[in-house]
């Protein structure tokens, strides 16, 4: 049992010792494995901070290669943009110039000055055509004469000299006839007909005149027509029918007129003579013979008077009304056509407006035809318009006017007759005869 007990212990004893060696062994690996890692370790965190600190680095480089890089781009961009500028304005010059070598070519080409827009230089072309200007500025701005033709006023041909006042008038000189000229169309000249050969000959002198008739064109493309001078008649004859009604109203009314200061004149003299001539016989002798003394005179006054005179020794109310029945009586023949030349001066004005209505119609109706295009076909219509409202007003004027006039004076009349009368009465009553 011991020797049992021995063994084991001793087979005990010696796994222990086998234990411990490899325990020993084992920790020993391990720390050694420890160790290494450590190492290992370190040696990596050096290595990633390494390649941190690069790769910082990096991004760094890379900022500022951005920042670079931006800054270079903005530079280029305005670079650009100003390119572009400059493009644009090339490009716009160009055009300018082309639309300038084109209007120089249209504005130059009738007076000989020709301009290629098409010209492979285009500044060049446009200097060309600014000497050509230059050189026609000149040109057109002088007195220059020329030798050529121009039409007479018959519708023959003269040859002969034109002197040209730059590019706006112009004078004829030949054996024919001198004188101003004016556009035939197409470039050509015909004799206007307005005396200016004084005029013509002294330019041709090279003389300048204080004083010149000079008929001014725009150009030589369209013939221009003769002025002709306006006649009454040719008025008169612009209004149409309804012009010649009012004129023919305002010669009835004038007649009227007429006829109206005639009886005026007529009722209106001897106002003072037939008055002195009763008071004078009233004073010296009685009624009866100042009646015969005015009795073969004629007028309103006198058959007032006389009327008066007849009925002089009847009480004074009854005198009175005597009186103011002769005056109204009297009053017919003095208003006579007074009323009616005044309706004719309110209607000539309305026939006035009449003609302007029909010429403003007439007006529309050729628009409507023929457009605005011509104005001589609307000249009809309008001159209708204005010189019925011309007629209607001269009629009108004067026929209002004269009208109250007479007016007045037919009042004055009738003053005068009541005063002379009352006169009469007064004085009869006075002396008692």
């Amino acid at each position: 049992m011991k020797l049992l007990l021995l063994t084991l212990f001793t087979l005990t004893s010696l796994v222990a010792n086998e234990l411990s060696d490899a325990y020993k062994k084992e920790y020993t690996f391990l720390k050694a494995q420890k160790t290494e890692l450590e190492k290992r370790l370190k040696s990596e965190r050096k290595s990633q901070a390494d390649e941190l600190y690069k790769a910082k680095q990096e991004v760094k480089n890379k900022q500022n290669d951005y920042v670079k890089l931006s800054k270079t781009l903005k530079n280029k961009e305005r670079e650009i943009e100003k390119a572009n500028e400059r493009l644009r304005d090339k490009t716009s010059n160009k055009e300018i110039i082309n639309s300038v070598l084109i209007q120089a070519k249209v504005s130059l080409g009738d007076y000989g000055v020709k301009v290629d827009e098409n010209a492979l230089s285009k500044v060049d072309e446009l200097k060309k055509a600014f000497k050509g200007s230059a050189n026609l500025y000149n040109t057109l701005s002088s007195v220059r004469t020329e030798y050529g033709k121009f039409y007479l006023l018959d519708g023959t041909t003269a040859q002969g000299e034109i002197v040209k006042i730059g590019n706006i008038a112009a004078y004829g000189i030949s054996t024919k006839a001198n004188g101003a000229l004016a556009p035939a169309g197409n470039g050509e000249y015909k004799l206007w007909n307005k005396p200016a050969e004084l005029s013509a000959k002294a330019l041709y002198s090279k003389q300048t005149p204080s004083n010149i008739d000079i008929f001014v064109y725009e150009n030589l493309d369209k013939d221009v027509e003769y002025r002709q001078e306006k006649t009454l008649k040719d008025t008169i004859k612009g209004g149409g029918v309804i012009g010649y009604i009012i004129l023919t109203l305002g010669a009835f009314g004038v007649l009227l007129l007429l006829l109206r200061v005639l009886f005026l004149s007529s009722a209106g003299t001897n106002v003072k003579k037939v008055t002195d001539i009763v008071s004078n016989k009233l004073e010296t002798s009685n009624a009866e013979d100042a009646y015969e003394a005015i009795k073969n005179f004629k007028g309103s006054t006198a058959r007032v008077i006389r009327a008066t005179l007849r009925n002089i020794k009847r009480d004074r109310e009854h005198i009175e009304d005597i009186i103011m029945e002769n005056i109204l009586n009297e009053s017919s023949a003095l208003d006579r056509f007074g009323n009616f030349i005044l309706v004719l001066a309110a209607v000539a004005p309305l026939l006035g407006l009449l003609g302007t209505v029909t010429g403003m119609i007439s007006t529309f109706d050729i628009i409507t035809v023929h457009g605005t295009g011509d104005p001589k076909l609307l000249s009809g219509g309008i001159s209708e318009a204005l010189v019925t409202t011309m007629l209607g007003l001269v009629v009108a004027i004067p026929l209002l006017l004269l009208g109250n006039l007479l007016s007045g004076w037919a009042n004055s009349i009738k003053d005068s007759m009541e005063q002379s009368a009352l006169r009469v009465v007064n004085l009869y009553e006075k002396l008692g005869v």
